[in-house]
């Protein structure tokens, strides 16, 4: 999922050991966070589950859960899906929906689940499922998973009775049922002129109380149709700082935390996972000099992506030569991880000033807060690799909204070149996802693209099976050999903090969705 989507952050300089870490990276030695002090939240372990995030959610609307920081809290939580994706084996499962079919090459119809609740008591019917899914796609509200799963489609909906719902699209689409378990059920009294800030949902959890800047309180929804949480309540903080949200592991403050350090990870605190996530900068081609190839080439030849996941990540990742890991439909495990070439980087750059390129003109390499561990540690290492081909780039740090300015359209304008320090998910498992965002030319996250590459992904989405995994494939080559929008950092793998005294075990949806239904407390589990 996206991400599901990368987020954004503040700004700030760039750190005065820019230069310092940079070498070390070059030279692949371990670098380290020195860790700061603070306390945290405490809470009754036995009756509220605590978990700290690395930022407040921006939002709890149901329509953006494909947002990684408000989906972590949202997804399968508050509200539901109709279909959801289990994260293992990629299959789809029954959730509010429990059967679905293709009815006609356009039309699925679904089988809704009889006898659900919403928090408010009323009864959930395949009215407020068509409403939902047309106040998420069809509305005016923009909301992230309009743009991230289903573009400029729109959809046609028809109630057939108190619990089928038939879905009819413009063209045949082989995975709707899968773009459907991007969809959470609200009721259809749900405003559909603005987004809202506190859900009414059918989840296992419902919003007791949201307190801006300090915690959200969630208490377990006693009418739930399916079974109960193990914790009556859950609490949710946020700290920036991993080495805090690991000491309060540590410390008994905390049961779960996202997004640890590896310097702050032992046995006893964390859980490492495969997060699907992939790390890659964003050039925007419209602004010179990114927008001559020469130039994208020469960045992407100037990066160590070795030394950066083993110095930074602590080998917690793989070098990435494209957006999607592999366990994706349309992963290509043929395309070459490009090794380090400054000098042939700065023979592209030389090219290109002679033609007039402005060479010199500065970049501005932005990454968002808490977007990974380490995060301005690898924008400083990227921006000393890049200043030694000859390149002038300055970091401009950002907090979640302002990141979102510069990644989703439309985007901010007269800012110069800029370099976008993505992170994306891909957490439905199909090509379609991250191309029709990432890579199409008028893609919500894609600044520029081409009529041959747009054609080609249209032509991949209409296929199923052996032929839609080739067609991808075959895309992710041609982004690399003849575009370039994307330099390509690494796979990732996340580090879950976990206290020893609950029971959980992450998957690669973790970290998009913290399903707390599936956390128990450890003595549970060992009877």
């Amino acid at each position: 999922m996206p991400s599901s989507v990368p987020l954004p952050r503040g700004t700030r300089s760039p750190a005065p050991v820019v230069v310092p870490l940079a070498v070390a990276i070059l030279a692949a030695t371990s670098c380290a966070v020195a860790n700061s002090g603070g306390g945290g939240d405490t809470g009754d372990a036995g009756d509220t589950l605590r978990i700290v995030l690395a930022q407040e959610p921006p939002t709890l609307e149901p329509c953006e859960a494909s947002l990684t920081d408000t989906g972590v809290v949202v997804r399968s939580n508050i509200s539901e899906p109709l279909i959801e994706r289990d994260p293992t084996t990629g299959e789809l499962e029954p959730l509010l929906a429990t059967t679905w079919r293709q009815r006609t090459p356009t039309t699925w119809e679904l089988d809704l689940r009889p006898d659900v609740t919403f928090h408010d008591g009323t009864t959930m019917t395949s009215e407020d499922a068509a409403f939902s899914i047309d106040r998420a796609v069809n509305s005016d509200l923009a909301c992230n998973v309009d743009g991230y799963v289903f573009g400029d489609e729109r959809l046609e909906l028809e109630v057939v009775d108190e619990h089928r719902l038939a879905v009819t699209t413009t063209d045949p689409d082989p995975i709707l049922p899968l773009r459907l378990s991007f969809i959470e059920v609200v009721p259809r009294t749900t405003s559909t002129e603005a987004k809202v800030r506190e859900p009414v949902g059918t989840g296992p959890y419902l919003i007791e109380r949201w307190e801006t800047g300090v915690s959200i309180s969630l208490r377990r929804n006693d009418d739930y149709w399916g079974e109960p949480p193990a914790y009556p309540r859950a609490r949710y903080v946020w700290r920036s700082e991993p080495s805090v949200r690991a000491a309060m592991i540590n410390n008994g403050e905390a049961d779960l935390s996202t997004a640890l350090n590896p310097e702050d990870a032992t046995e006893d605190n964390s859980v490492a996972y495969p997060n699907n996530e992939t790390t890659a900068l964003r050039l925007d081609g419209r602004e010179a000099p990114l927008d001559d190839i020469r130039v994208r080439r020469a960045i992407g030849l100037a990066i160590d992506r070795r030394a950066i996941v083993d110095t930074l990540f602590d080998g917690l990742a793989d070098p990435a030569a494209q957006l999607v890991p592999d366990g994706v439909v349309g992963h290509n495990p043929d395309l070459p991880i490009d090794p380090p070439d400054p000098d042939r980087a700065r023979a592209l750059i030389a090219e290109a000033a002679a033609d007039g390129v402005p060479v010199d003109r500065r970049i501005t390499l932005i990454a968002r807060n808490a977007q990974f561990p380490r995060v301005a540690e690898t924008a400083e290492a990227i921006q000393y690799q890049l200043a030694s081909v000859g390149l002038d780039v300055r970091i401009q740090m950002a907090d979640t909204a302002a990141h979102l300015e510069y990644q989703l359209r439309p985007f901010p304008e007269d800012v110069g070149p800029v370099a976008l320090l993505v992170m994306h998910g891909n957490q439905a498992g199909d090509a379609a996802f991250t191309t029709s965002q990432y890579l199409l030319s008028d893609g919500p996250q894609s600044t520029f693209g081409s009529p041959e590459l747009d054609q080609l992904i249209s032509e991949a989405g209409e296929l199923s099976d052996d032929a839609r995994q080739e067609a991808f494939a075959a895309i992710f080559a041609h982004q690399n050999d003849t575009l370039v929008q994307y330099t390509h950092l690494a796979h990732m793998r996340g580090l879950l903090g976990r206290s020893p005294s609950i029971h959980y075990e992450p998957n690669a949806a973790t970290g998009d969705e913290l399903r707390l239904a599936e956390v128990r407390p450890a003595r549970e589990e060992a009877r």
